[in-house]
């Protein structure tokens, strides 16, 4: 078995060849919550690629093709393994180094205080609910997932991916998404082209949406006011599929918004088109950035 460690990739924005089209490449960034590229200079049909033991999404890039994974934001710093198994039977491997980031803290004051600490009804909910999230985060299609995505709406970016969150002063989960503000009934578009897998009211996430683009890769838009698609509808990128709403846990209305691969949330930033690197360095660390039009 044949293994190496992968070099640092081009992340500048290039074009596919032949019958593919054109489509950006995802930012790389190897820290929790960030993304590892893996550029597959041996790709023959067939290939299969996996990232900890956990297959993960392949998509075609210039010449070649790339493999994307998630890193979770629970990730220590250290080495973590792709591994390429071909279908000829050749297995290759290669590692990647993450390393540490440190995410700031967000303090809320939620009025309803149920939505804090539920009672024995809401914790019943909340884990048929959780069994139904967990399910359309294991989905994977065969579909060559497009990875080139854009903003499902327009506004301020009222929170940032992975900071620690303290709702009434009491520490919970970091968040999973990117949160934009924006006035209640604004339309909400489909970030990219896929197929409705799961939607509903769910206790604190609202009127929610999981769109499946292939491979693993889903995108999720939660607390909307009217969910305007149900599951099993062909969606092309840029249709409506819901409006802005303050549904569920929230201190106003925003759209959640969220990206899962191989199974793991990572920061949505990285996946969305930017107008330059200044924003985009930008956008990771402040809390009141507007997407570009």
């Amino acid at each position: 078995m044949y293994s190496h460690y992968i070099n640092r990739f081009c992340l500048t924005i290039l074009l596919f060849i032949g019958s593919h089209s054109v489509q950006a490449l995802p930012e790389q960034a190897l820290v929790p919550g960030g993304i590892a590229l893996l550029k597959l200079t041996s790709y023959t049909d067939g290939t299969k690629v996996f990232f900890n033991n956990r297959r993960i999404a392949v998509f075609p890039y210039k010449k070649t093709w790339v493999a994307m994974a998630g890193i979770g934001l629970s990730s220590k710093p250290g080495d973590y393994e792709f591994s390429i198994r071909r279908a000829d039977g050749l297995n290759l491997n290669t590692k990647v180094t993450v390393k540490h980031k440190k995410y700031a803290e967000q303090h809320l004051t939620i009025k309803n205080k149920r939505k804090v600490n539920p009672n024995k009804t809401d914790s019943k909910r909340i884990t048929t609910e959780s069994k139904r999230k967990q399910n359309a985060k294991k989905r994977f299609s065969e579909t060559t997932p497009n990875v080139d995505f854009i903003w499902p709406v327009n506004g301020r970016i009222s929170s940032i991916f992975g900071l620690r969150r303290f709702f009434n002063e009491q520490e919970r989960r970091p968040h999973s998404g990117l949160d934009i503000a924006a006035k209640e009934g604004t339309p909400i578009k489909a970030a990219a082209s896929g197929t409705v897998i799961e939607s509903g009211d769910f206790f604190f996430s609202g009127n929610m949406i999981y769109l499946d683009h292939g491979q693993g890769v889903i995108s999720l838009y939660a607390h909307l006011n009217k969910i305007l698609v149900k599951p099993g509808d062909a969606i092309n990128q840029g249709d409506i599929i819901g409006e802005v709403g303050q549904t569920g846990r929230v201190t106003g209305p925003h759209l959640h918004f969220a990206i899962i691969t191989n199974q793991t949330l990572i920061d949505p930033i990285l996946m969305l088109p930017r107008g330059g690197n200044s924003f985009n360095k930008q956008a990771t660390n402040e809390i009141s950035k507007k997407p570009p039009n």
